[in-house]
């Protein structure tokens, strides 16, 4: 009978046809004790007992899923951003490294926020901007907002998950309208909305344009839509002096930035990624007390 430890090394081999040996033993690691539903930890303590050919059958299908050209962390149904364990399916974007930096940037200020400060996470996906915030900024109350329902669901699983149910919680909205008024006020405002323009759409990745939600990438011809929505429309659901927090794609910083103070704001700090590209904005709406 096959061994948990067989199932890796014949995992492991197959994958080499894309991948390198240096890559392709950890990723094995990964999808056998993930499709397992065990720690690495513990799937390398188990590694001389059966495995049951049920679990054979699903990580020989993940292979084939992943060699086909599908993303890894749909493969896997679950993928880690800022320390979390996040569920991802093709609803929602998968969470990535560069948006770490809009994560920090709203956390770095929100220390500074009046108590119980609330946050509103728009076009949030898996919630994961939301939740890292969250995660870090023990006494905030986050609201997180997308128009599809679907990803709604994935981020209301995202919520329990991690078990902040009591401080974070979904609601539907469409950020290219204006917000209801039951949303109240907030704090401050972080978006990592659609910017992909209508020219890197033809261009994107395969696995990206085949697998991820077009709905979550496309910012009109420029890409720039949602960003002159939501600095028009949503600046009034902010307190006096509350904050704007934006993702951007490369090369949209100066013109973020312009939306930004055409519509009252001021720029406080622009930011970069994991790889050196400008990835993120803050700004502020008026003057606290006005």
């Amino acid at each position: 009978m096959k061994t948990y430890g067989d199932l890796y090394i014949r995992t492991r081999d197959r994958l080499t046809l894309t991948e390198t040996p240096e890559t392709a033993g950890p990723m094995a690691r990964d999808l056998v004790s993930t499709l397992s539903g065990m720690t690495q930890e513990a799937f390398l303590a188990e590694r001389d007992k059966p495995v049951p050919e049920e679990l054979t059958a699903r990580v020989d299908m993940a292979v084939d899923r992943y060699l086909a050209g599908e993303p890894l962390p749909y493969v896997l149904g679950e993928w880690t951003f800022y320390g979390l364990d996040l569920y991802v399916s093709p609803d929602v974007l998968i969470p990535r490294d560069d948006t770490c930096a809009v994560a920090e940037l709203a956390i770095h200020r929100g220390l500074f926020l009046d108590q119980n400060p609330r946050i509103l996470d728009l076009c949030c996906g898996s919630g994961c901007i939301g939740l890292a915030i969250a995660s870090r900024l023990k006494d905030a109350r986050v609201t997180l907002a997308d128009l599809s329902g679907p990803a709604l669901s994935v981020a209301r699983k995202n919520i329990q998950r991690n078990h902040m149910g009591g401080r974070v919680s979904c609601v539907q909205v469409d950020a290219m309208e204006a917000p209801p008024a039951f949303l109240g006020k907030f704090d401050m405002i972080v978006s990592n909305p659609p910017y992909v323009t209508a020219s890197e759409m033809e261009e994107l990745p395969g696995s990206v344009k085949k697998y991820e939600p077009h709905m979550a990438l496309f910012g009109g011809t420029d890409g720039l839509n949602f960003y002159r929505a939501i600095t028009k429309n949503f600046r009034g659901l902010l307190k006096p002096g509350g904050f704007l927090c934006y993702e951007f794609g490369m090369g949209q910083g100066d013109a973020v930035c312009a939306i930004l103070e055409e519509n009252g704001f001021t720029v406080l700090e622009r930011t970069l990624d994991f790889n050196e590209r400008e990835r993120a904005v803050l700004a502020q709406y008026g003057r606290k007390g006005i």
